[in-house]
């Protein structure tokens, strides 16, 4: 690392931030980890450039913030089990996870942060969509915070839109049937365990309905916050190129990969760190 000074620029007024002046392949000491951990909780998301990560260095710096943990759906690449392919063919409309959503909020534990490297790209396009859940839990009104405080989300890892997305990897890579589906219930406003901050905690890929109450009764109640999250006042837009690399917290932030380059080939390697039961 050139002169031991990050430079992090801001990409947005409302979450993530380039981080240069670093080489991630190199060993870093614990002072530039806790200066990126710092940088992960202002920004949300931090990307970096310019970056050429063996997939054995890949995972040396995803442990640095915390334990890897494997996806519990798509088997992971050759050798590497927690690295999972995110990947869409030439001849694939579809891609992986490609709407809003916040990762496997259907687990226990779902992730804390995930950390995307680029391999493959297609010539242009297959950006990928943040937003702030801050921004969105405090927008709202002080009548829809009180009524939302204490309810609970039921979320599935089969919910339709979501299962269409994964519906070509599942064919060759995937651990678990098909049909299974895990569920998980969380709070709907959570509080962040590192900085106490409220924000929303639900999601279209995976959320079903509240606890207690049927899905057509909190369909309008749940299409309002999904609106709400993705206001564009409260994104980032990131391009990727080669070299790059996206670190996000998963509880803090949603993401969503644009799904705008068929006819190519779009390959990116994901670690996932474990996370903490939402509270």
């Amino acid at each position: 690392m050139m002169d031991n000074v990050l430079k992090i620029t801001p990409v947005s007024g409302a979450l993530g931030a380039e981080i240069r002046n670093i080489n991630l392949a190199e060993e870093l000491s614990d002072d530039v980890i806790e200066e990126l951990r710092s940088a992960l909780n202002d920004h949300l998301v931090i990307f970096f450039r310019d970056q050429e990560l063996t997939e054995t260095q890949h995972l040396n710096f995803a442990r640095r913030f915390g334990n890897v943990i494997e996806y519990p759906m798509v088997r992971g690449i050759d050798h590497y089990p927690e690295i999972i392919p995110v990947m869409k063919l030439e001849h694939e409309t579809v891609n992986f996870g490609g709407l809003w959503h916040s990762d496997m909020a259907y687990t226990d534990r779902p992730p804390k942060g995930a950390i995307l490297v680029a391999r493959e790209l297609p010539p242009y396009g297959g950006d990928t969509l943040f937003a702030n859940m801050y921004m969105a839990y405090d927008a709202l009104s002080d009548g829809m915070k009180d009524m939302l405080e204490g309810l609970r989300a039921v979320n599935s890892s089969s919910k339709a839109d979501v299962s269409a997305t994964r519906e070509d990897r599942m064919k060759t890579s995937a651990i678990v049937a098909t049909d299974h589906e895990s569920i998980g219930l969380h709070p709907v406003v959570r509080t962040h365990p590192e900085n106490g901050k409220k924000l929303l905690y639900v999601n279209p890929a995976h959320t079903l309905r509240f606890e207690n109450m049927t899905e057509e009764e909190s369909t309008p109640i749940l299409n309002y916050l999904y609106a709400r999250q993705t206001h564009p006042e409260f994104t980032c837009r990131f391009v990727w190129q080669p070299g790059s690399i996206a670190f996000w917290d998963n509880r803090a932030c949603q993401h969503n990969p644009v799904n705008d380059y068929h006819g190519f080939k779009r390959v990116m390697h994901r670690i996932t760190l474990e996370g903490d039961i939402p509270v």
